[in-house]
């Protein structure tokens, strides 16, 4: 028995999209269930999965995906539990691809990948094609340990003997790598599986964007906070996406020291210039595949690593303050 289980909050625009791909897979009907937790909605989310009758709908108090996830879990019949958002939308395939690497024993955890949904926005459009480049380098790995919860699969023995994913996680934030960084450090072996990919919603503007960045830098530091060993040698992202942060960030500080006049205001134009170099190899390559993209990429790139480390920033002073206290 395969258990398939969503967290949802508030998503009545998206769900039943999602759960009208689930109940046409083609995979055996007696084979698998699905189980969709609500984590305190206030629109219609449940009144509308509630006319799904072979739904299984359960219910908690907002305590964040973690916790929900965690309920299905315990509520699911199935021998593996895979997961998957509410603003997915799997292909008639995603279930036969995500069980197909549990063949092999020694797999205990499968990761999936993303296909861009709204391709009418140029920010999701972006946001797409990063997360293709990143996939791709991540595909070339034999085992990985940092599997994303929008198209994920566990062993449910393993998964209950880690005790789920860290409800102090509250937000769909950080909670998946944390969990699959402490299964691959007990030794236990994940792949990624591109064949299991999902289509998504990608944030379409550039505030959703950004706001999206910042809170993921802030989560970002409580899970490095927990695996201070996994901060620059995990397989999902690449080093040079730290150099290119930490790079935005001094050049942000060098050009308000210059306005300032506490130093020469061309130091922060050179970092501008090495900064705005980084983001090239990834524009470039953008730019071959969505001319009108890969022009804004810089910027956008730029803006990215800048709200990022806004982020990170903000999850350092959060993060300090808690141990103040």
């Amino acid at each position: 028995m395969i258990s398939v289980i969503i967290p949802m909050y508030n998503g009545e625009d998206v769900i039943a999209d999602c759960l009208k791909a689930l109940l046409n897979q083609n995979y055996p009907k007696n084979k698998y269930e699905i189980i969709a937790v609500d984590d305190g909605s206030t629109d219609d989310t449940t009144k509308i999965v509630s006319e799904f009758r072979k739904v299984k709908l359960f219910k908690q108090k907002h305590a964040g995906p973690a916790k929900a996830r965690n309920l299905g879990v315990k509520k699911s019949k199935g021998e593996l539990v895979l997961f998957i958002d509410t603003d997915c939308i799997p292909p008639r395939d995603w279930i036969k691809n995500m069980v197909e690497p549990f063949k092999s024993k020694q797999i205990v955890g499968v990761g999936g990948s993303y296909r861009t949904l709204n391709k009418n926005s140029l920010i999701a459009r972006f946001a797409g094609y990063e997360i293709e480049e990143r996939h791709r380098a991540f595909g070339k790995k034999r085992f990985v340990d940092f599997v994303g919860t929008f198209s994920a699969a566990y062993r449910k023995n393993i998964f209950t003997r880690f005790c789920g994913f860290d409800t102090s996680f509250t937000t769909s934030s950080g909670e998946d790598p944390e969990l699959s960084f402490r299964i691959n450090k007990a030794g236990f072996k994940m792949i990624f599986q591109s064949k299991a990919f999902v289509y998504h919603r990608h944030p379409d503007t550039i505030q959703k964007f950004l706001r999206q960045k910042y809170w993921r830098g802030f989560w970002r530091v409580f899970t490095y906070e927990k695996h201070s060993d996994k901060m620059f040698r995990h397989s999902y992202t690449p080093k040079s996406l730290f150099v290119e942060e930490a790079l935005t960030g001094l050049t942000l500080l060098l050009l308000l020291f210059g306005i300032i006049n506490l130093l020469p205001v061309q130091y922060g134009s050179v970092f501008l210039i090495a900064t705005f170099l980084l983001t090239l190899p990834l524009s470039i390559k953008i730019f071959f595949k969505d001319m009108a993209v890969g022009v804004l990429s810089p910027w956008i790139i730029i803006l990215r690593n800048l709200f990022t480390g806004f982020g990170i920033l903000a999850g350092i002073l959060n993060l300090l303050f808690k141990k103040i206290k």
